[in-house]
């Protein structure tokens, strides 16, 4: 698929994990997008761990891909914890799946390519009614929208059993797993980082796309956008 037009329209992004680079990949998957000619809206169902006033993870993207990109923040929390923790510690109610799904769809109509960061992993609850991002995309799938998932790995150890646990979550919902994105690539990588290379295809059944490196979110939006391209293999 080396014409982003002919991606799903709606590409949700999670993770084996938090602190795995989900954000910088979002972004630099915009900045590909945006770079082969397509439009591009990034969406962030629930964003945790932020208090108000404080700059989110959609800030960061735009930071890193411009200030003009569109951004949808849906729910802000406060505590650093999945969704539906922080939700039920503030004492308030989150949207149901099929809200976001709503919303989401919406979105997506308008634009080529709509990028869905997840919190966490795919089966974070997301909702007081236990939707995960896993639900969402069942749900934009069962409306006729068009979509997959791009997992975001950490380089190192322990990766492999959520990569597989992932990928067989996603099998059983009829959403494809489109590729494997490693997210802080080592300057050195060790023995183990290696190995992932050919280890993440294998357990999860899905194609290594790409492979962001360490400290990429720290660049300069022009220097960021320049190179983002060149850190996948989408083809």
């Amino acid at each position: 698929m080396s014409d982003p037009r002919a991606l799903p329209s709606v590409v949700l992004v999670t993770g084996t994990g938090t602190d795995v680079g989900k954000t910088v990949v979002t972004a630099a998957l915009a900045a590909l997008v945006r770079a082969r000619g397509s439009r591009v809206v990034v969406v962030k169902p629930a964003q945790t761990g932020v208090l108000p006033g404080e700059s989110g993870d959609l800030d960061a993207v735009r930071a890193l891909v411009g200030d003009d990109l569109e951004t949808h923040e849906l729910v802000r929390l406060r505590d650093p914890l999945s969704p539906e923790a922080a939700a039920r510690r503030e004492g308030v109610a989150l949207p149901p799946v099929a809200v976001h799904a709503k919303r989401v769809g919406e979105i997506a109509a308008a634009t080529d390519v709509t990028l869905v960061e997840g919190a966490g992993g795919l089966l974070v609850r997301m909702d007081g009614r236990r939707g995960t991002l896993a639900d969402l995309g069942t749900a934009l799938r069962y409306k006729g929208v068009s979509c997959g998932a791009v997992l975001v790995a950490s380089a190192g150890l322990g990766v492999l059993s959520t990569a597989a646990l992932t990928a067989e979550a996603l099998t059983a919902r009829g959403i494809p797993l489109l590729g494997v994105v490693i997210g802080s690539w080592p300057s050195e990588p060790g023995l183990a980082e290696t190995e992932n290379l050919y280890d993440l295809p294998r357990v999860t059944g899905a194609p290594l796309w790409g492979r962001v490196p360490a400290g990429a979110g720290a660049l300069p939006v022009a220097a960021f956008c320049e190179a983002a391209p060149g850190w996948f293999s989408i083809d």
